[in-house]
């Protein structure tokens, strides 16, 4: 898989996550627990910059 792919899924995958949060109106319970989200994006991106690095 290229970077450029992997960085397609990843935004899908977060525009997928705030829709879904707007849709059922969740923003303030994604406040209180939106580091989970952002952690799991955070161990993804390290994954990432290991696998590609050049």
């Amino acid at each position: 898989m290229k970077k450029v792919t992997f960085d397609i899924i990843v935004i899908i995958f977060i525009a997928i996550l705030l829709t879904v949060i707007y849709y059922y109106n969740l923003s303030e319970t994604f406040v209180k627990f939106g580091i989970i989200p952002l952690l799991f994006l955070y161990y993804l991106g390290s994954y990432a910059e290991k696998k590609f690095r050049k």
